[in-house]
Formats: structure tokens, C-alpha cells, sequence
């Protein structure tokens, strides 16, 4: 990233792995030579050119890449062509010998309980979907966490650590050591634990960087020695050693050199919060991290400099047993004078504690960006409640449910992950039962397919059929509909769009505030896409349009959507003198003017929210057909834009609103 602070990078991965020899590299070093007729010419030049190219590529530091969707946010096109690599080498491939791996576990657990087992051909094909979606699932944190230009690792780190995790499996607690993954196995690449891959940064550095040894090592000596193992106090000796282990062996040290918080610290609540300023030495906030059960980044000196280099960080710490407070239970990071971020220690994902909440919220209030965090601290309030009413053995109530099955909006967390607790409450309960409770209606009001639609239905819930939207758009009492409830929600909405100019969207878009107190803006694409005025033609009076939100997963076939993943831009909505996809179900495309008129009318789209509109696609300023996306994310609302190419793949949970036919 700009600015990046100096590491070992090159020199060490020259050491460790020749890399200035891999034909990646030397491929990199003659592109740089035909753009600048200059070449790197040391190997440490070499493989400082080929991670400043997959910076470029993947980070994206100047916004210059395609995007596409990727784990909830746009990430640059790249990010897309790795992930498809990666899974065709290590992961599709292997499919068969997965599910036979996968049945001989569960033949084997069977025959244990006295129950003889056995799975023929269409058992094994459904074992093996599952054992690919569930890899491709562990993949796709470690590609959205490692590629997130907020995080703060240096890219050779990132490199080094993405390599590596593909040779791993999952942690063995009891060994203490990584599996090793082997060609079909169905093992997940491993958990991310954030304080051990900090933990592993700073040790390489410190083998190489006598400054950062010694400023490490003055670190440790501001914590209690009593408080620190004999063998984990850092010396140089060590530094050298750790670094020469192989990154499996590295990672299992971190994770075990964290610390735990037991169940009894946790049911403490009493402490106080301390700050530490912007820009001053991150030593005493590392030493108060050390051996505290922690998967905050935080816990790598490196990263705690680089953290507050970017604004103030406030940790509250809850007293242990002598009184003192000294365990960390929440962290809220400032970048510049905006809440940056703010993690707890409920898992390794940084959930807040059902217990934290409350005092997370209350700090949070009285710093400039809460209203970023206002929902997801009223959701946690929300949840920690509904928690408490289920262990007690109390009925929800009609609103809770709703709000426990996400009806009118997404649960928010602080995590990076859905809060478990979530599934786990979901898992408790019926939904079959739940549904007549939340919908507020009897099993005969809720159809399962379009021939029990009556005048009195009050929800949909079953697979979407030809001509389905005609005929729910004849139904407008029908407020819920569901392919799968409740993971598979259809919206409708009659939005009010058309009698303005291009000119007139795009001032008024960039002039409105969002729920979140921030500017909304457009993307350079997308105003590029509203000013092709051959090709960008708002009605000249206001229209009623009838809309439909839905994921593409609903109107894919199972099979497509196991085996497949996708359909393209030209089997799904566009593809002239051709019946499309959406046509066989009662949709087409929406008016060029759905994109910025929604925009501007949704001022409250939740937080991370992405969807994009099925219009006639627009030459964009790269000279490519897109149409408009619109996204919240962390810097606020955004109008952007998506390639739709004729080829161009949409998969299952990208989300589209279309238009009723006429």
C-alpha cells in the first residue's frame, strides 16, 4: 500500500523460496520493462516489481481496476480470476475423491452406532457439492480478509501468507499443529486468527530488522516478566529461528502463544476504557494485548504502530482477579477522526460479548461516526436479549421473531462475520411454526406454489414458476415471498422515476445525505454510464415502475446452481432477439432511470448492502456494456457500475431488481 511501511519482504522471500526465479516474476519484470524501458535488475528489485503489480491488482490503491462483487463488496476484477484459480487447482478438481473421503467418515461413524451405511452415486454427488461449497466458503475469507486494503499487513506479507494457507487444513488443537492438505481432502483451509498472523509478521521482521528486534524487545520489558513465558520473550536468537520454521509451524506458535479469556473473565463487566493518542508509541498498548486471549491484529507491534499512526484507539479492559483492569474485551479503532472500526472477543471472527454491547454503545455515542455503528449496537442490545428470553425458556414475541429472521432488514454486527449467535437461536426454533407467527397468518394464507394463490394469501413461499411476477404483481396483499424462508427473500417495491435529466440525477444524488450522516457519491463509471446520452434516456415524464429484488440463485435450476455456479449476462437478462431468463418468469428490463432514481430514494440501504439494477446495459467510460450497482459501504453510499458483458457471470447471491412485464 502507499506509504507502506519498509519490511523484510523481498530479501526474505528470495531466501525462503528462490521467489525471484518464478516465472510470475520474471513475467512481471518484462511487463515493467515494455511500459518504462527500464527493468529491474537485482533480485530484490525483481520481487519488489512483481508485489507492487499484485498491489496494483489486487488492492487497488488508486481505484484504477474493474470491480466485481466479492464477499459482500466490490473488490478489483483480479480478485475474481485468483479466487478462480485457486479453486481449479486445489479444490474442483478433487470432487469425487471428496465425497468418497466425506461418506468413508460417515459410513465409518455409522457402523460405530451399530447402523450400516451405505451411499450410492447420487449420495456421493450431493457429499461432494457440499464438501466444495464448504471449502469454497473457508477460501473466500482468507481472498476478502487478505485482499482488504483497510487491514495492515504489508503486501509481501500477504503474499506469503496466502501461499501458504493453501497447503494448509484445519488446526488440531489437541497436537497443536495445522493438518497438511493433500488432493482431496475435505478438510477447511484454516480458521483466521488475526492476532497470530500479526504475531507471525512481527517475528520475521524482527530477524531482519535489528530496529524492530530492539524496539520489540524494549516492548516486552514494559510487561510484567511474570506475565510474559520464559519462551516467548523475544530475543535475537529466537527471531532467527521462528522465521526459518515453515509457515504452518509459525502460524500454530501464534495461535498458542494468545492466551485465553475464561468463562469467568467473561462474566466480568466492571473495568474502564483507556485511550491511546494518535501517533504515540504503540508500546503500551501491544504489552497490554500480550497472552489475553485476543484475535485482534492489534496484538503484532507492527500493526499497533500502523493503527495509530491512523487516528486514536480506545481498548476497554475489565478487571481479573486481583481487581486490576487489565482484560481487553473491547477495541475501537479511530481512522482520522471517524470510528474506523470497533471488535470485540466473543470468537475469532471479533463478535462482541452479549455483555459488551451496551458498554461498546455508550463509548461509541460520544464519538464522531456512531452513526455508522448505531444500528449494529441496537441489533447486538436486540439479540443479547433474545439470547437471554431463549435460555430462560420464554416465548418470542411476533416482533422479536421478525427481527430474529431478518424480515425488514439484516441483523448488524461488529464482527466480520454474521454474529453465531444468530444460527444458533435459528436452530432452536421451527420454522414452519415461526412462519404462521411472523406472517401473521394461517397455513392456507401462505402458498407454495402459484396455484394456491388466493385473494386472502399473505406470503409465497416455494419455487419461482414460469409467469410467476405476473401473477404476484396481481396480488399486491402478498407482502412476503421466499423461494427459501427465511435465507431467500424476494422484495418488491413501486418506485416513482423518470422527468429528469441526466444532469438533474446526478446533482441530486451527490447533494443528498444518507441515513449515515454521509455524502452519497457516484463512481467515475457510473457517471460516465449517465452522461452517454445516445445511450442513457430517462423518460421525459414520471412513471409508476413495479420491481422486484431477487438473487440470481432463484432462477437457476438446482443443478445450475451445484454444479455450475452461474449464468451469464445473456442467459440471465440481455440478449437481443433471445428469450431471457428473467422473461421466462414474468420480468424484463428496468427503465435506464431505476438506477439513479433509487439511489437517491434509498437514503437508509443497510450497511454492506449491495444489489444492482437488470437494465439495458450502458457502454461505460472503458468502452465495455455495464449497468448501475448501488452499495453502502464503510465511506457511504455509493451509484456505481458492473461489467455485463454478453459472458459476464452472475452467481447465486448477487441480488437484481428487475421490472414486471407489461
Amino acid at each position: 500500500m502507499p506509504g507502506e511501511r519498509p519490511g523484510p519482504g523481498p530479501e526474505f522471500l528470495k531466501g525462503k523460496y528462490g521467489l525471484h526465479n518464478a516465472p510470475e516474476v520474471e513475467a512481471a519484470a518484462e511487463k515493467t520493462e515494455q511500459l518504462t524501458g527500464e527493468a529491474p535488475k537485482t533480485a530484490e528489485a525483481k520481487i519488489q516489481n512483481y508485489l507492487d503489480r499484485l498491489e496494483r491488482l489486487v488492492l487497488d490503491p488508486k481505484q484504477e481496476q474493474q470491480k466485481k462483487m466479492f464477499g459482500g463488496e466490490s473488490r478489483p476484477r483480479a480478485l475474481t480470476l485468483l479466487r478462480e484459480m485457486v479453486l481449479n487447482k486445489y479444490v474442483r478438481p478433487n470432487k469425487e475423491k471428496m465425497a468418497a473421503g466425506a461418506a468413508r467418515v460417515e459410513e465409518r461413524a455409522a457402523r460405530n452406532l451399530g447402523i450400516e451405511a451405505h451411499y450410492g452415486e447420487a449420495e456421493l454427488a450431493e457429499r461432494g457439492d457440499i464438501a466444495v461449497k464448504d471449502l469454497e466458503k473457508s477460501l473466500d475469507n482468507w481472498i476478502s480478509y487478505l485482499s482488504d486494503a483497510n487491514e495492515p499487513y504489508p503486501v509481501w506479507f500477504r503474499y506469503y501468507a496466502f501461499r501458504n494457507v493453501l497447503d494448509l487444513g484445519d488446526y488440531d488443537k489437541d497436537k497443536g499443529e495445522f493438518t497438511k492438505r493433500s488432493a482431496g481432502s475435505t478438510r477447511l483451509f484454516p480458521d483466521i486468527d488475526r492476532g497470530a498472523l500479526a504475531y507471525v509478521e512481527q517475528m520475521i521482521e524482527a530477524s531482519r530488522d535489528p530496529v524492530m528486534l530492539g524496539r520489540l524487545q524494549k516492548a516486552q520489558q514494559a510487561v510484567a516478566l511474570e506475565d510474559i513465558p520464559q519462551e516467548q520473550l523475544i530475543t535475537k536468537e529466537r527471531a532467527a529461528k521462528f522465521a526459518k520454521l515453515s509457515f504452518a509451524k509459525q502460524y500454530a506458535e501464534g495461535i498458542r502463544q494468545a492466551g485465553e479469556i475464561t468463562p469467568e473473565m467473561r462474566q466480568e463487566t466492571h473495568g474502564k476504557w483507556v485511550k491511546y493518542q494518535k501517533g504515540t508509541d504503540p508500546t503500551a498498548l501491544w504489552a497490554s494485548l500480550q497472552n489475553k486471549g485476543t484475535a485482534w491484529c492489534t496484538k503484532g507491534f507492527a500493526t499497533a504502530e500502523t493503527q495509530l499512526k491512523g487516528g486514536d484507539f480506545y481498548v476497554y479492559y475489565t478487571n481479573d482477579r486481583q481487581g486490576n483492569p487489565a482484560i481487553p474485551r473491547i477495541a475501537i479503532r479511530m481512522q482520522g477522526e471517524q470510528i474506523g472500526e470497533a471488535r470485540g472477543v466473543a470468537d475469532n471472527d471479533q463478535n462482541l460479548e452479549g455483555n459488551m454491547a451496551a458498554i461498546a454503545d455508550e463509548k461509541m455515542q460520544a464519538l464522531p461516526g456512531a452513526e455508522r455503528y448505531r444500528k449494529a449496537s441496537s441489533d447486538m442490545k436486540q439479540l443479547t436479549s433474545l439470547e437471554k428470553k431463549v435460555t430462560e425458556g420464554l416465548e418470542l414475541t411476533g416482533q422479536e421473531l421478525r427481527f430474529l429472521y431478518e424480515l425488514n432488514s439484516p441483523i448488524e454486527g461488529f464482527g466480520y462475520e454474521s454474529d453465531p449467535r444468530i444460527a444458533e437461536l435459528r436452530g432452536r426454533r421451527n420454522a414452519e411454526s415461526d412462519m404462521l407467527i411472523v406472517f401473521d397468518a394461517t397455513p392456507e394464507q401462505i402458498a407454495h406454489s402459484a396455484t394456491e394463490i388466493r385473494s386472502d394469501t399473505k406470503a409465497y413461499v416455494g419455487k419461482l414458476e414460469p409467469g410467476i411476477f405476473k401473477l404476484l404483481s396481481q396480488h399486491p396483499q402478498i407482502e412476503h415471498i421466499y423461494t427459501h424462508f427465511p435465507d431467500r427473500p424476494i422484495r418488491r417495491e413501486r418506485l416513482k422515476a423518470g422527468g429528469k435529466t441526466a444532469e438533474q440525477y446526478i446533482q441530486e444524488i451527490k447533494s443528498t445525505v444518507d441515513a449515515g450522516g454521509q455524502r452519497m457519491q457516484i463512481g467515475s463509471w457510473a457517471q460516465s454510464m449517465l452522461q452517454k446520452e445516445e445511450e442513457f434516456r430517462p423518460s421525459e415524464t414520471v412513471q409508476d415502475i413495479d420491481l422486484f429484488y431477487l438473487s440470481v440463485g432463484d432462477l437457476m435450476t438446482p443443478e445450475e446452481e451445484k454444479q455450475r455456479g452461474y449464468l451469464t449476462t445473456q442467459e440471465l437478462f440481455y440478449n437481443p432477439g433471445q428469450k431471457t431468463r428473467i422473461e421466462e418468469y414474468g420480468l424484463e428490463l428496468a427503465p435506464a432511470e431505476t438506477g439513479p432514481e433509487l439511489r437517491r430514494k434509498h437514503k437508509d440501504q443497510p450497511y454492506g448492502d449491495v444489489f444492482w439494477v437488470g437494465t439495458q446495459p450502458i457502454t461505460g467510460r472503458g468502452g465495455g456494456p455495464r449497468v448501475f450497482s448501488l452499495a453502502r459501504l464503510s465511506d457511504g453510499s455509493w451509484l456505481g457500475s458492473y461489467g455485463a458483458a454478453p459472458d459476464d457471470q452472475w452467481i447465486p447471491n448477487d441480488r437484481i431488481v428487475f421490472r414486471v412485464r407489461k
